[in-house]
């Protein structure tokens, strides 16, 4: 597991993957291929943006991006009241937009936000919690992945349709894995600069390296690789095969990291700290 987690009672709550339960598993299933269709539309016409300035002032005043530990850490105890409501509103806002009326590009950037500032709008509503694996609407669930967050352009989203429906099969980007935060110490950080159509291509670039980089992401322990289980989960998007997985955690590996990684031939263990990533 994550050595020096900055934050929380880990007693219970990191989870290896041997440790998943059914329910755990079935949070990270594709929707019906019916939810994907809607949403593939777009106006690449059209050069208008999306304000997420009170997302970006959410950040600022929320989140430590700068920790000794590498991870970005937000302050869930310390949102006020009225950041709180600016937050809501900042949600309502993105739904009261259709998003397929802009470029993908800035499709793009919108649903990445959206699905970090659910997370966060989650975690606030449920605050205090150990985990986010402790939420969820289902007598057995294990998080709130499948529940109805939104509306947008009148159909029920959870945040699985929005990772699993929209992000992943549109922009077929296994990056996307770097940008959506599930508000635990195991998950790629949370960015502090909200995306936008000008900027996303560095920080998926930058939360990619960041993360392989990390012992969170890619670590040895005594001679053996142990591994995200976002590369387990999510095998297919990272070619399917330990040696594609191995060339894509190459790419964006340190000088040093990189030779282990050329020198290996062992299996690949896997494992996910569930502690919330709270400062």
């Amino acid at each position: 597991m994550v050595n020096n987690t900055p934050a929380g009672d880990s007693a219970g709550i990191k989870l290896g993957l041997t440790l998943l339960t059914a329910a755990s598993l079935n949070a990270f299933a594709a929707p019906e291929p019916e939810a994907i269709e809607h949403w593939r539309a777009s106006d690449e016409s059209n050069t208008a943006t999306i304000d997420h300035s009170a997302w970006q002032n959410i950040l600022d005043r929320y989140l430590d991006d700068n920790h000794p530990s590498k991870v970005n850490l937000f302050d869930y105890a310390s949102v006020s009241q009225a950041d709180q409501k600016i937050l809501g509103n900042y949600l309502d806002t993105l739904q009261n937009i259709d998003p397929r009326s802009y470029s993908k590009a800035v499709q793009k950037a919108y649903w990445i936000n959206f699905y970090n500032a659910l997370t966060v709008q989650v975690i606030l509503d449920n605050y205090p919690v150990e985990s986010i694996t402790k939420t969820g609407e289902g007598i057995f669930s294990f998080g709130p992945w499948d529940d109805e967050l939104a509306v947008v352009d009148g159909k029920d989203l959870t945040l699985n349709d929005i990772e699993h429906g929209i992000l992943r099969p549109i922009w077929n980007d296994n990056r996307i894995h770097y940008a959506v935060n599930c508000a635990s110490i195991s998950c790629p950080n949370l960015a502090g600069d909200a995306y936008t159509a000008q900027n996303t291509e560095f920080l998926l670039e930058t939360s990619a390296k960041a993360y392989v980089n990390h012992e969170r992401g890619v670590r040895f322990d005594d001679g053996e690789l142990t591994v995200s289980s976002i590369y387990h989960w999510y095998a297919v998007d990272f070619g399917g095969e330990d040696a594609s997985l191995i060339e894509h955690l190459k790419h964006y590996a340190s000088p040093k990291l990189k030779q282990q990684l050329n020198n290996y031939s062992g299996g690949i263990n896997h494992d996910y700290d569930w502690n919330l990533n709270q400062k």
